[in-house]
């Protein structure tokens, strides 16, 4: 069902931190609208679902492509700079 390769698709070269972007970031992997939101309502959507074929297709979705993927890719981002990542987690959390 999956298939697992540790590589990135393009090289990365980043030279300095922006905290906007980190905020964007942030909001997209765990907001209202973020992809572990959209993943959830896919994966609890197919339990009401009528039709099999379609329950499958919505797990699929909420576990595979895309919202999944997109989650990984968020993930990188945030593990690039972990200590300022943090730092911005706190101050977030706190406002």
């Amino acid at each position: 069902m999956w298939n697992y390769e540790k590589r990135l698709q393009y090289p990365v070269n980043i030279t300095q931190t922006n905290p906007q972007i980190a905020q964007v970031i942030i909001s997209q992997f765990g907001g209202p609208d973020g992809e572990l939101a959209a993943s959830m309502r896919y994966l609890s959507q197919r339990y009401t679902m009528p039709y099999r074929e379609v329950a499958g297709l919505l797990t699929d979705i909420g576990t595979e492509a895309p919202e999944m993927f997109h989650l990984r890719g968020l993930r990188f981002f945030l593990a690039i700079y972990p200590a300022d990542s943090l730092r911005f987690l706190q101050l977030y959390s706190s406002i």
